[in-house]
């Protein structure tokens, strides 16, 4: 004899490593037009361009490896999942970001002692134009992907490569001073600029990462909305909450509360409740995990924990 198997109340984390191969294919194409554009005009602003790129490589094919990582289910030594895995990328890219800038800086001081005078800037331009132009396709993707499904894997990594627009469009400003005024210093001052600029970038990766891993909040849209389900659970079916917590683990975010609830209630009207309640907040946040603890309100022992 057969049974159905209830619907599962929650869904299981998208996989997004396609992403990531797409940002791997991005990188390999802007390395390889960038650094062209380097050695054609010997430009140090383009040549710190080439090698952001270069740190996007690295930082996408660790992204893979994490989003991989994220979207395996809980295990007995896992129990809430692996989704944290996705802030450990965020913050090697972090990292990465902090090797180019220093590079980028080094370079450019060198060339303020002993400027040179770049060579071929039109063509150079003009390819480094087309590769920001594959940067900013692809960064838009990963952003507008990452805030859909919560990962903060694509999240970072379409903020870097957005950066990387940033960044190029301003060496490029450097780079037609140059072709403008013939003062070759314009270019190693800009590649300072945007190696100061991308410290700035891995600073807030970092911090970010950092920040989530220590259970930070959800945002406060997504509270005002589970605020406003209790609320409507306050009014309509008479019960109370305190000790209200949520986290954010990568794609998923975790929400526990107490409920308090009429002591001559019986279990089950109190479980009804908690699963009604439970539904009604996943309807309005599908990767929301929600712990309900059900006291009852007129036991004095309920409001031991209500500063939690």
């Amino acid at each position: 004899m057969s049974h159905d198997l209830p619907p599962q109340r929650y869904r299981p984390p998208v996989d997004l490593t396609r992403f990531a191969w797409l940002s791997i294919g991005a990188a390999l194409v802007t390395i390889a037009i960038k650094g062209t554009a380097a050695l054609m005009t010997g430009s140090v602003g383009l040549l710190s361009d080439a090698a952001e790129s270069l740190v996007n490589l690295v930082a996408a094919i660790v992204a893979l490896l994490a989003l991989h990582v994220a979207i395996q289910p809980p295990d007995a030594g896992h129990p809430f999942g692996h989704s944290k895995a996705e802030y450990f990328s965020a913050m090697v890219e972090g990292a990465m970001i902090f090797v180019a800038a220093a590079f980028i800086i080094t370079e450019a001081i060198r060339r303020m002692i002993t400027p040179t005078m770049p060579e071929r800037l039109g063509l150079g331009l003009a390819i480094s134009v087309a590769a920001s132009f594959v940067n900013l396709a692809v960064a838009l993707v990963l952003l507008r992907k990452g805030r859909q499904e919560g990962s903060a894997t694509l999240i970072a990594d379409g903020k870097h490569l957005m950066t990387d627009v940033m960044t190029s469009a301003a060496v490029l400003v450097g780079v037609l001073l140059v072709a403008l005024t013939h003062v070759a210093v314009l270019d190693p001052i800009v590649a300072l600029l945007a190696g100061i600029n991308i410290c700035w970038t891995g600073f807030r990766l970092i911090r970010d990462s950092v920040n989530n891993l220590m259970d930070a909040a959800l945002p406060a849209q997504e509270l005002a909305a589970i605020d406003e389900i209790l609320d409507e659970y306050r009014r309509k079916r008479g019960a109370q909450f305190h000790a209200v917590r949520t986290r954010v683990a990568g794609n998923r975010s975790f929400l526990s509360l107490h409920v308090l609830v009429p002591g001559n209630w019986t279990v089950t009207q109190g479980h009804n409740l908690c699963e009604d309640l439970t539904d009604a907040l996943v309807a309005a946040m599908p990767d929301l995990r929600v712990t309900a603890h059900l006291e009852p309100s007129d036991d004095p022992r309920s409001y031991e924990d209500i500063d939690i």
